[in-house]
């Protein structure tokens, strides 16, 4: 169900329908799914306002509905997002043979294209450094950073590693990516050092309510996301990063990034990141943190205190 609020019956079963197409056939992530269903809820929400069937999706009614998005404060890219869910969901709607026709949409502006921000080499070393407090989340937190860092994890995969999950003799950790797509990564040198270390004198003293997982708060229970995020700020400050860098996915962008200005090839690091298109891999080309790398390792002032309060 995607809320209780829905009371449409019909409607609500083919969302549901929807959803199963998309877990079981298109094999989406969990995030995916609670994307759409958030779309799919303000797509009702706003037929209920215009006293609309929401199963009518019309050119008309699709384009009134983006134009309230787009008035309500929403992001481009959050309104290219509801535009794409709705199409998907009318196409499933003909799939389904609820409809005959899919809706004629008139083309979207094209999205604006963001490249991700990256760390340079001095940050990554700083804020490595600020874990070494001596503690044994400190310890923790090292593990986390240098394994992101170091394989280019998603921080979903980080948050999902079992210790079934860890090769140590051939320095391979196995995961599932989106879609349940498995694939090795290759975690060697000092990162499999910082790894052990964690697990076989610091893991220990964490309360162990579940053994299963690799990272552990400290009361025993899986690190999930919003403590992987809260981690990561929480060094990022002490290491006086910028703000704006301080979210799990800017080490897997850090991480791609350094190995293609190191000469990595790019099919090889699709491998790696588990890209299901080498489109998705070839954004990181357009970065260059060599400057940046420059000024933070000479400039006077490249250490002060640039996060927002």
């Amino acid at each position: 169900m995607i809320s209780p609020e829905i009371e449409n019956k019909e409607f609500q079963s083919s969302v549901d329908r929807f959803r199963d197409y998309l877990l079981l056939e298109r094999a989406c992530s969990k995030n995916t799914l609670k994307a759409y269903a958030s779309d799919l809820k303000l797509w009702y929400i706003s037929s209920l306002k215009h006293s609309s069937d929401p199963l009518k999706l019309t050119a008309d009614s699709i384009s009134r509905f983006l134009l309230e998005q787009t008035a309500a404060g929403k992001s481009k890219s959050s309104v290219q997002r509801c535009a794409a869910v709705l199409s998907s969901f009318a196409r499933f709607m003909v799939y389904d043979g609820e409809t005959q026709q899919m809706p004629r949409l008139d083309p979207l502006p094209k999205r604006e294209e963001k490249l991700p921000e990256v760390m340079t080499e001095g940050e990554i070393q700083r804020i490595i450094n600020a874990c070494d407090d001596g503690s044994v989340l400190g310890k923790r937190d090292r593990a986390i950073i240098e394994l992101a860092y170091g394989t280019g994890l998603r921080a979903s995969e980080i948050c999902n590693i079992q210790m079934k999950d860890l090769d140590a003799s051939s320095g391979l950790l196995y995961t599932r990516g989106k879609g349940g797509k498995e694939r090795s990564v290759p975690y060697v040198g000092n990162v499999r050092n910082v790894i052990e270390i964690y697990i076989n004198n610091f893991r220990t003293k964490l309360n162990l309510n579940n053994e299963q997982w690799l990272f552990l708060t400290r009361n025993g229970k899986k690190v999930g996301r919003d403590s992987l995020w809260h981690i990561l700020r929480k060094r990022g400050k002490i290491a006086r990063i910028p703000t704006a860098r301080l979210h799990p996915h800017v080490l897997r962008h850090t991480f791609a990034t350094h190995l293609l200005r190191n000469g990595m090839d790019q099919r090889t690091l699709q491998e790696i990141l588990g890209h299901s298109s080498i489109l998705t891999t070839e954004k990181y080309t357009h970065i260059d943190t060599e400057m940046r790398d420059i000024y933070d390792k000479f400039h006077p002032r490249a250490n002060e205190d640039l996060t927002e309060e």
